[in-house]
């Protein structure tokens, strides 16, 4: 089986414990030139392989989760979720873009098996306090922004790692906190595990939106810049987590532009 086709076959499964064990058959898959040239056929994926349950509401109707005991386990469910929908994220990269390097699929395999044991750690845990994945509404932003961005590997390396991933490293410090003072104390260990993983996805974001924009010989800030208003229509929102973005190998002045998106020369 060519490895794209793996990585397709577990991208559309809808079953949870066949889907991580098709995601993990992938570390085990030997890449050579000539599997990676045995192309598959590439098509796009309004919806990739999810259960039933949760219900998909829309972002913007979301309700705001509250301090309350159940709103704490609904806000440990919808991290779960972003798990879950981050599985499918790093499959459809190595699916859909076959004209990219051997490492590319390696490094993506890397994150989409990382990604299954994160949402294990979740579900995990949601469990042992009477509740499953599935038992409340979610949203699809994250994979909505799959689909935007199938048109081309750059424009996906620009906007999923170094926007979405990285709001996750932005956001944990203070979702942490508030676990860690509540009784839902667990969780403070697995986020742990996670923003340790995160940063290493970043950073493989990074290294691939860097290395394609060289490629093309065009400016990293700026592309970011026409990116982010084709597809987000607004300036990033901080606060920036400065430590744990230049640790995912995010440049001093990548970060000067996101404090100061008008400042960039656009000519």
């Amino acid at each position: 089986m060519s490895l794209f086709k793996l990585a397709y076959e577990a991208l559309m499964c809808n079953e949870i414990n066949e889907k991580i064990r098709l995601t993990n058959e992938l570390l085990n898959y030997h890449i050579s030139n000539n599997n990676v040239n045995s192309k598959f056929t590439v098509k796009k994926i309004l919806v990739p392989g999810r259960p039933i349950k949760p219900n998909l509401i829309d972002f913007k109707g979301s309700p705001k989760r509250d301090p309350s005991e159940l709103g704490m386990i609904k806000n440990i469910h919808a991290i779960c979720h972003i798990e879950f929908n981050a599985i499918n994220l790093a499959l459809d990269a190595i699916y859909r873009f076959q004209e990219m390097p051997i490492q590319f699929y390696i490094d993506w395999i890397k994150v989409a098996t990382e990604e299954t044991i994160h949402f294990s750690l979740l579900r995990k845990y949601l469990q042992t306090l009477g509740y499953d994945y599935g038992d409340f509404d979610s949203h699809n932003g994250l994979w909505q922004m799959t689909v935007d961005t199938d048109y081309d590997v750059l424009s996906r390396m620009a906007l999923v790692p170094r926007v979405l991933e990285a709001r996750g490293l932005d956001v944990t410090p203070s979702i942490k906190n508030k676990f860690k003072h509540s009784k839902f104390n667990e969780m403070v260990g697995i986020l742990d595990i996670i923003f340790r993983d995160e940063i290493g996805h970043v950073k493989i974001g990074n290294y691939w939106y860097q290395n394609l924009c060289s490629e093309r010989d065009i400016d990293p800030i700026k592309t970011f810049d026409s990116l982010i208003k084709k597809h987000i229509g607004s300036n990033l929102r901080g606060p920036f987590n400065t430590e744990a973005r230049l640790l995912s190998n995010f440049s001093q002045t990548e970060l000067d532009y996101l404090e100061h998106p008008e400042l960039v020369n656009t000519n």
